[in-house]
C-alpha cells in the first residue's frame, strides 16, 4: 500500500515526526555509561504516553521476528544494527548505541534513528561510520522530490556508503510510512537511478542507511529479533521520515 497524504494528514504527520525527534533527543541526553537498555526502554515508553502517541513496536509482529515485539524502543549496540531488542545491559564506555524509535500519533506515523558513541571515548572508526550513515541519509534526502524515482534515493544512498568503503545490504532499508509504519515503496540502500515508483507530493518516506564496518551479512540473536553483524564488526544506522512536497522534500524528525 502507498498513501498519499492530503493537507491535514501531513500537518499531523509533522507534529508526530516533531515528537519523534524530541524523545530521541531527550534519550540521547539520558544514555550514559551505566545506563541500562531497559531503562531507556521505559523512559520511551512514559514520553510516548504522556504525548498521547502511540508505540509501532510494541505489537510490531512481522514475519520475520519473533513477535510481537513488546517494547517501546529498539536499542542496538556495537555489532547489534538493527531490531535491537532492549535487555539488561548496562552501557560501556566507548559504546555504538543506535537508537531507533518509531511512534504514531493522530493517525500518522514517524520513524528515525540516531547513532552515537556513549561516553568520553571516541572510537575513529566508529565516529566515521555514524558520519557516513548521516552523509549518506542527506544525500537521500537531497535527491528526492516530486517525479524522482525510488532508484534515484536508493543510487544517492549507496553511492555516499561505497565511495566510504562499506558493504551494503539490501534485505532492509527505507520504507512508505503514514498510517502505518511500514508500507510500500520499499527504498533499498543501493540502487539504479532512474527505476521504481515515482515520487509525487504527500508522500512520506522513512529512509535509513546503515552499515557494517565489514561484512554485509546479517546474524539473528537468540531473542529472534536483534540483527547483528556476522563477524562481530561494529554497525551504524541513521533515518529519518521526511514528506514529499511540491518542491523537494522535508524532513519531519530533525531535531530542533
Amino acid at each position: 500500500m502507498i498513501e498519499i497524504l492530503n493537507p491535514t494528514l501531513l500537518a499531523r504527520a509533522k507534529d508526530t515526526g516533531a515528537l519523534v525527534a524530541e524523545i530521541l533527543q531527550t534519550l540521547k541526553g539520558r544514555s550514559a555509561v551505566g545506563t541500562n537498555l531497559l531503562d531507556i526502554d521505559r523512559w520511551a515508553k512514559e514520553m510516548i504516553m504522556e504525548a498521547g502517541a502511540l508505540s509501532c513496536y510494541v505489537d510490531y509482529a512481522p514475519s520475520f521476528g519473533r513477535g510481537p515485539f513488546g517494547h517501546y524502543i529498539c536499542t542496538a549496540v556495537n555489532d547489534a544494527v538493527l531490531h535491537g531488542l532492549p535487555h539488561d545491559y548496562a552501557l560501556a564506555d566507548g559504546d555504538l548505541l543506535t537508537l531507533d524509535l518509531a511512534v504514531s500519533r493522530g493517525g500518522v506515523a514517524a520513524d528515525s534513528a540516531i547513532s552515537f558513541v556513549v561516553g568520553g571515548a571516541r572510537p575513529a572508526a566508529s565516529v566515521a561510520m555514524i558520519e557516513t550513515t548521516e552523509r549518506a541519509l542527506a544525500a537521500g534526502i537531497a535527491a528526492a522530490g516530486p517525479g524522482a524515482r525510488v532508484g534515484d534515493l536508493s543510487h544517492a544512498i549507496g553511492t555516499v556508503l561505497r565511495e566510504a568503503g562499506y558493504p551494503i545490504n539490501t534485505e532492509f532499508g527505507g520504507h512508505g510510512i503514514g498510517s502505518t509504519m511500514h508500507q510500500d515503496p520499499h527504498i533499498s540502500n543501493t540502487g539504479r537511478p532512474g527505476r521504481g515508483y515515482k515520487l509525487r507530493p504527500g508522500l512520506l518516506l522513512a529512509l535509513e542507511p546503515w552499515v557494517m564496518e565489514d561484512t554485509a551479512q546479517l546474524v539473528t540473536d537468540a531473542d529472534g529479533w536483534t540483527l547483528r553483524s556476522a563477524t562481530g564488526c561494529r554497525t551504524a544506522h541513521s533515518e529519518h521520515t521526511v514528506a514529499i512536497t511540491e518542491d523537494g522534500a522535508e524532513i519531519l524528525t530533525l531535531a530542533r
